[in-house]
Parts: structure tokens; C-alpha cells; sequence
């Protein structure tokens, strides 16, 4: 530095040049890309946003009357998926939370700031490890990570029946890079507690009853489909539970590739009335070079199985005796 030159508040200061980051904002695991290909995804989302601006129109004003007027438009759409910068306000479309958040006007700001909960340490200790590669979450005590502290906080709160499990931080921090704070934990509502379809909260609740089903009906689909694989598993004693837990939890949000996951995120959404376990056979068996979400979820619709889960949770409700209940009822 030159002596008795002072410091020019208009000259810029030193650049930081952090690690490189796909367009989703995970650090790169290798610095080689294809510009090519690149330049030929950003030609065809531009158009797809094109068309799907006209879909929904200005916030969202139009999208209930164009779901009504051609449903099978909107669901070969989303098959395709839903473009980046408008997945967020979809994602909040399809699943009811913008509804939910009209009708509750500053009840996310009474949960974070004025409710205490009895998770709030379990919550801070598992911050860190939701999506550590995510430069919006690494930052300790970073925006990212309060975020995701107040959006889990607050539904330990508003569900204290379910409070906190560790999963949910991974719903919650995908939901958060694509919404603020009070959509993503509206649509947190919406989903564990069913707005629009059938409440997820089993998800979580004591005993993970649903993750339970869930497994039982993929076994039944792994022995059905691939009858050689379930043999296999049966005699190294392996069971659904030491593999496939966590694609449950957290809704497939941390298990595979992100542009595959939110893929499957866009059909989940809207498809949610469908039993989401079609999906997974293909998951399961998928060769290396088919981790193309183009790829892999045409593999996944061609899977007809709702027969056969709607039998195996028959069966999987008699071995729980919840038949029974319902019946005493």
C-alpha cells in the first residue's frame, strides 16, 4: 500500500472467489461442464416459462381455472417439469399452502417469535447437517441456516403433537430455496396436515407409522416386480428398512441428485393422490447412466402398480389390526 494513501470508499475491495456451484447452488463436486448443453437447457426452460407464465397467469391468478379447463395439460407439463424460477410459486399452487397462508395472516410471525418450543436444541444441533453443500445453508448462524431454524421451530409449535423429527429439516430446506420463510413452512402445513390430499404427518409421528406402511408396500411392489432381487433379499436377510428409510423422510429431498429430485418433487406434488411408491422401483434399480431425470421418471409412469398397493395396504392394515378398529368404530 503507498504510504499516506487513504482508503477510497469507491474503490472495490477484494473479490472472494468461493468454490464453483451448479445452478442450484451446490458446490461442484468437479469443475467440467458443457457450455453446449448448458446454453441448450437454458433455449428450451426459456420457452417452457413462456408457456407456463400463460398457464397460471400473474401469481398464480389464473391456475385453479386452467387446472379445471385441461388437467391432462397441466399434467404432461409437470411430468416435464416445472420451471426453476417459477417452481417455487407451482409448488405453492398445487399443494394449497398460498391458500393456507391467506387464511392465517401473522400466525407464522406469533410461532417464531413469541412461542417457545421443546425441540429448539434438537433443531439447532441438526441445522449444520441439512444440506451442508448448499452455500445458502453452510454459513453457521447464516441467514440460510436461521431460516431453516425458524421455519422448523414454528411447526414444532403449531404441531406439538409431531414437534420436530430430523427429516423434516430436509422438506423444510429444500422448500426454503425456492420460497421465504413463511410460504415454505405454510407448505410444511400443507403437506403434514393434508390441505389438498391425504395429511403426511405419519411421516413423523411417534413410530413413523407411515414410513412403516410405506416400507411394507415396497417390499410387497420389490417381490412382485422383481421377484429374483426379493429372493436375493430374503436370503442375505435384507429388509426395506435398511435401505430405503430415508427416501421416505424426507420425501426423496436428500436421498438422490437434486435436479432428480425435484423432478420427482414436481410429480409428488400434484400426483399426491397416487400412491408416491410407484416411483421407487425404478429408484432402486436405475443403471448409472440413467440418473437423467428424463430418463428416469418415463421408466417410473410406465410402472402400473396401483392395484397392487392398494392390495398390499389392505393386507398391511388386517396384520395391524386396523381394520379391526375401524370396524369397532
Amino acid at each position: 500500500m503507498e504510504r499516506g494513501r487513504g482508503i477510497d470508499d469507491n474503490e472495490p475491495g477484494p473479490v472472494h472467489i468461493g468454490p464453483p456451484v451448479d445452478r442450484y447452488g451446490f458446490i461442484k463436486q468437479n469443475a467440467s461442464n458443457s457450455s453446449a448443453a448448458e446454453g441448450l437447457a437454458k433455449s428450451r426452460e426459456a420457452r417452457s416459462v413462456r408457456k407456463w407464465r400463460k398457464m397460471i397467469g400473474v401469481g398464480g391468478s389464473d391456475w385453479k381455472h386452467y387446472v379445471r379447463r385441461k388437467p391432462h395439460v397441466v399434467k404432461r407439463r409437470i411430468r416435464k417439469g416445472i420451471p426453476d424460477c417459477l417452481r417455487g410459486l407451482v409448488w405453492q399452487l398445487i399443494s394449497g399452502s398460498r391458500d393456507l397462508l391467506l387464511m392465517n395472516p401473522g400466525v407464522y410471525e406469533q410461532l417464531v417469535i413469541y412461542e417457545t418450543s421443546a425441540s429448539e436444541l434438537d433443531i439447532i444441533r441438526d441445522i449444520s447437517r441439512t444440506f451442508p453443500t448448499h452455500v445458502f445453508f453452510q454459513q453457521r448462524h447464516g441467514p440460510g441456516q436461521r431460516s431453516l431454524y425458524n421455519v422448523l421451530k414454528a411447526y414444532s409449535v403449531f404441531d406439538r403433537a409431531v414437534g420436530y423429527v430430523q427429516g423434516m429439516g430436509f422438506l423444510a430446506g429444500l422448500l426454503l430455496l425456492y420460497m421465504s420463510e413463511e410460504d415454505a413452512f405454510w407448505l410444511l402445513v400443507a403437506l403434514l396436515k393434508g390441505a389438498v390430499h391425504a395429511p403426511m404427518e405419519g411421516l413423523y409421528q411417534v413410530g413413523l407409522p407411515l414410513v412403516q406402511q410405506y416400507l411394507s408396500q415396497f417390499e410387497h411392489l420389490v417381490r412382485e416386480q422383481l421377484p429374483k432381487l426379493g429372493e436375493h433379499f430374503s436370503r442375505e436377510m435384507i429388509n426395506p428398512s435398511m435401505y430405503a428409510s430415508q427416501w421416505f423422510i424426507t420425501v426423496f429431498s436428500y436421498s438422490f441428485p437434486f435436479p432428480l429430485a425435484l423432478r420427482i418433487w414436481d410429480v409428488f406434488l400434484f400426483e399426491i393422490h397416487l400412491p408416491f411408491e410407484k416411483l421407487i422401483h425404478a429408484l432402486r434399480n436405475f443403471p448409472e447412466d440413467a440418473m437423467n431425470p428424463n430418463i428416469l421418471l418415463p421408466m417410473a409412469y410406465s410402472i402400473k402398480v396401483s392395484r397392487s398397493l392398494s392390495e398390499s395396504k389392505i393386507e398391511y392394515d388386517k396384520k395391524h389390526g386396523k381394520a379391526k378398529a375401524t370396524i369397532e368404530e
